[in-house]
C-alpha cells in the first residue's frame, strides 16, 4: 500500500431496485468488494463497507406503471429481495441502506443546497419533449420510436436495445410518448447543471498524473472522457418520483438519479455511525469505490467533481472496476431474462453459496469480458473444490480421527521435504496480500487454493496410510503438518469462501485466527482435540446442471420467438378474389407417410362434399397417428397437383409460429364437415 491509512471506507455500486441481482453484478462488483473488505477486517483494519438500493429514476416509474402499482411498492419489493440475497451469499456490508430513506433525502437535499447557495450550479432553460395529453415532460425512457440506426421498432429515447446504439430522443423516427401514445412536442424547461468543464483540470491532475496505478480500463476510459472535453451535466429532471429539488420555483422537479445515487454512500455511512465524518472528511481514510465498467464515468468524473465542488469530502484512492460477465456465450440481459438470478440460485443450490463465490471469482472479468457457463461451474466445484480443497481437508481430519482419536499429534523431527513444504507455504502469504491489495482477486484466489494443492501433494508424497504400519512416529509429524496446513487454509480462504472457512474451523474445534498468523505452523497445539470431520463440498451431478441449461434453452427459445417479425402484408386483393376461395371444415380420416420422402404425408379427408386425397408437406411436424380424427380447415377448390404420382385435391390451412413450428388451423368447437369458412 502506497500510504499507511488509518481507516478504510469501501463502497459498492448501489444496485438498481427495479429487479433482482444477477451473477454479472456479483462478479463485477459485490464479490470483489467483499473479498477486499473481509481481508482488511482479518488484518485488524478500521474498515466499513457500505451499500444500498438505488431507488429513484425513470426505470422504477416505468416498471410501476407497467405493473399498475406505485414506485414505492416496486422499490420495497426489490430492496427486500436484494438485501436478503446479499446476506445469504455472505456479502458482509456493515450497512445496506436505500435512497428512499429519510436520512438520504435530507443528506442529498443538503448537498444540493450547499452547492446551490455557493453558486456552483449553472441554470439553463432548454427545450425538452412534452406530452400534451399526459401534461408531463418526458424522460428519455418515456419516448419510443423507430431506431434510426437499425430500423427496429420500440427503441427508447436513450438506447436501442436491438442494436445497442446510444440515442437521443431527437434521433428517433416517429417518436411517441409511452404515457399516452401521443406525439410529443418540445417545450421549454429550466434545470440546474453541474459545470464539469470547470473541474476538468483538477480531474486531469488527480487521475492522469496522480493515479496511473488505476486499472487500465478505468484509467483509459477516464482519459477518453477528459480528452473529449467535459460539458455541464444536468442535476435535475422533470419527474414526480425522486428527491424534490430543494429550491423555490422547482415544483415538479427532482434530483437527477446520477446526482442523487452516489450521495447514498454518504447517507448510508451517516446511518451506520455518528463518526461518519472521519470516514468521509479525513485524509487518513482510504476511500475505494467498487463498480462495474458502466459506472466508471459517474464515480471517476462526476462524483469526484461533486465532492470537489462541495469542498469538505475526500476523493477516492482507487476505483477498481471489472468488465462484463457473459452467460453461456451471450450478453446478460435483464429485459430478456438471460441471467442467473442470485435469489433463484440460492433456492436451487442450498448450501452452495461458496461454490458460486468461488466460481465467479475464478472467472471474474477483471481485464476483459469473460463467460460464465454451467459446465465450468460444475467443473470448478467437482475438480477443484471437491477434489483438491475438500479432499485434502477431509483426509487430514479423517486420518487424525482414525489414528489418534481426533487428538493433534506432536510434531517430531522434520525432514528436508517437510522444511521445503513449510517454506513453500510461507512464501504464499506475500503474494496473496499483494494480489488482494492490488485488486487481482483471481490471482489471490489461486494463492489461497495453493495451500490446499501443496497440502494434497504433501499427503500424496508422504503416504501416511502406508507409513502407519512401518513408521508410526513419522506419521505423527506428517499429520501435524497436514493439520497446520488445514488451519492455514481456514485463514487464507475466508475472504473468498467465508462459509467454508467457518466450517473448517468448526471441524478443527477452534476459533478464528488473525491474518497475522497465516503461514504459521503452530496454529494447533499438540493434544488439541478436533471436532467431527464432514465433507466440505459435494459433487454436483450432470442432471442438476442440465436442469439449468434446459431453463436457459427455454428462455432463448422464448426470446427468439419474441424477436420474430410478422411477414409484410401481401399485395391487395379484391373481395371478389377472396370470395373465390372455398374453405371448408374437414376431418382427417387416414394419414400415412409417402415412401422415399421426408416431408410428405398422404391424407384422406372428409370435406363434407366428398372424401378426397390431399398430399401435404408436414411429415416433419406431425406424425400420421396424431392427425387422424382431427378437424382442420381445407381450401377445397385449389387446382389439383401431382406429387410422386398421387393427385392432391386441396390444401390444409396452417400457420407457422415464431419458432418455425407449424400449427393446424382448426375450429374452436367440433362442427359438421363441409361447413364453409368466410
Amino acid at each position: 500500500m502506497s500510504k499507511d491509512f488509518k481507516r478504510y471506507l469501501i463502497t459498492s455500486a448501489l444496485p438498481y431496485a427495479n429487479g433482482p441481482v444477477h451473477i454479472g453484478h456479483l462478479a463485477g462488483v459485490y464479490i470483489p468488494s467483499d473479498i477486499y473488505t473481509r481481508y482488511l477486517r482479518l488484518r485488524g483494519r478500521d474498515v466499513i463497507s457500505v451499500c444500498g438500493s438505488d431507488e429513484h429514476g425513470v426505470p422504477i416509474t416505468i416498471k410501476a406503471k407497467k405493473e399498475g402499482i406505485t414506485p414505492q411498492q416496486v422499490v420495497d419489493r426489490y430492496h427486500a429481495i436484494i438485501k436478503e440475497s446479499f446476506e445469504k451469499l455472505g456479502i458482509s456490508f456493515d450497512i445496506y441502506s436505500r435512497t428512499s430513506s429519510p436520512v438520504h433525502a435530507e443528506t442529498a437535499s443538503a448537498f444540493f443546497r450547499k452547492l446551490y447557495d455557493e453558486g456552483k450550479f449553472v441554470e439553463q432553460t432548454t427545450e425538452q419533449f412534452y406530452d400534451e395529453e399526459a401534461k408531463s415532460f418526458l424522460a428519455d425512457r418515456y419516448i419510443v420510436g423507430t431506431c434510426p440506426k437499425c430500423g427496429a421498432e420500440g427503441a427508447y429515447g436513450d438506447q436501442c436495445e436491438v442494436c445497442g446504439s446510444t440515442l437521443s430522443p431527437d434521433e428517433l423516427v416517429n417518436p411517441r410518448s409511452t404515457l399516452s401514445g401521443a406525439t410529443p412536442v418540445k417545450r421549454e424547461t429550466k434545470h440546474w447543471y453541474l459545470p464539469l468543464d470547470k473541474y476538468e483540470q483538477m480531474l486531469r491532475e488527480w487521475i492522469l498524473e496522480g493515479h496511473k496505478e488505476w486499472k487500465s480500463n478505468v484509467y483509459g476510459q477516464c482519459k477518453s472522457w477528459l480528452d473529449g472535453g467535459l460539458m455541464p451535466r444536468a442535476v435535475s429532471r422533470d419527474l414526480d418520483w425522486g428527491i424534490p429539488v430543494p429550491v423555490e420555483g422547482a415544483e415538479g422537479k427532482v434530483l437527477y438519479v446520477w446526482f442523487d445515487a452516489p450521495i447514498g454512500y454518504i447517507s448510508a455511512t451517516k446511518e451506520l455511525t455518528p463518526d461518519w465524518e472521519k470516514y468521509w472528511k479525513s485524509e487518513d481514510t482510504k476511500l475505494v469505490h467498487f463498480i462495474g465498467k458502466d459506472n466508471i464515468v459517474f464515480h471517476c468524473i462526476v462524483f469526484p467533481s461533486m465532492l470537489k465542488a462541495h469542498g469538505e469530502y475526500i476523493l477516492p484512492e482507487n476505483v477498481p472496476s471489472n468488465e462484463f460477465l457473459n452467460l453461456e456465450g451471450n450478453k446478460i440481459s435483464t429485459s430478456k431474462n438471460w441471467a442467473v438470478w442470485l435469489h433463484e440460485y440460492l433456492e436451487d443450490f442450498p448450501g452452495k453459496e461458496d461454490v458460486l463465490r468461488y466460481a465467479l471469482c475464478a472467472t471474474a472479468p477483471e481485464t476483459k469480458d469473460n463467460d460464465f457457463t454451467w459446465k465450468d461451474y460444475q467443473a470448478r466445484n467437482n475438480n477443484e473444490l471437491v477434489a483438491v480443497l475438500g479432499n485434502f481437508v477431509n483426509r487430514a481430519l479423517v486420518l487424525t480421527k482414525k489414528y489418534y482419536d481426533g487428538e493433534v499429534p506432536a510434531c517430531g523431527e522434520l525432514t528436508d521435504y517437510d522444511r521445503d513444504t513449510i517454506a513453500e507455504l510461507s512464501s504464499i502469504k506475500a503474494s496473496l496480500e499483494s494480489n488482494i491489495e492490488n485488486y487481482r482477486f483471481r490471482e489471490a484466489l489461486k494463492d489461497a487454493m495453493n495451500f490446499a494443492r501443496i497440502g494434497n501433494k504433501y499427503l500424496a508424497d508422504s503416504e501416511p496410510w502406508k507409513l502407519i504400519k512401518t513408521d508410526a512416529e513419522r506419521v505423527k509429524t506428517i499429520l501435524n503438518i497436514a493439520l497446520q496446513i488445514t488451519a492455514n487454509i481456514a485463514i487464507a480462504i475466508e475472504p473468498f469462501m467465508p462459509f467454508s472457512a467457518a466450517k473448517i474451523l468448526n471441524m478443527l474445534a477452534c476459533e478464528k485466527f488473525g491474518w497475522e498468523r497465516l503461514g504459521a505452523m503452530d496454529l494447533l497445539a499438540a493434544g488439541h482435540h478436533i471436532g467431527e470431520p464432514s465433507l466440505l463440498f459435494e459433487k454436483i451431478e450432470d442432471d442438476v446442471i442440465q436442469k439449468q441449461l434446459d431453463r436457459l434453452a427455454e428462455i432463448a427459445k422464448q426470446n427468439k420467438a419474441a424477436e420474430v417479425k410478422a411477414e409484410p402484408q401481401k399485395a391487395e386483393c379484391s373481395f371478389d378474389d377472396f370470395q373465390k376461395m372455398d374453405i371448408r371444415v374437414s376431418t382427417i380420416l387416414e394419414a400415412e407417410k409417402l415412401p422415399k420422402t421426408k416431408k410428405l404425408l398422404k391424407l384422406t379427408i372428409d370435406t363434407g362434399i366428398d372424401k378426397r386425397t390431399i398430399v401435404s408437406g408436414i411429415a416433419e411436424h406431425f406424425s400420421p397417428e396424431e392427425l387422424v380424427g382431427k378437424q382442420v380447415l381445407v381450401l377445397v377448390n385449389l387446382a389439383p397437383r401431382d406429387f410422386k404420382g398421387i393427385t392432391s385435391q386441396g390444401m390444409i390451412l396452417m400457420a407457422e409460429d415464431a419458432t418455425g413450428a407449424l400449427r393446424l388451423l382448426q375450429p374452436n368447437e367440433k362442427t359438421n364437415n363441409g361447413a364453409m369458412v368466410g
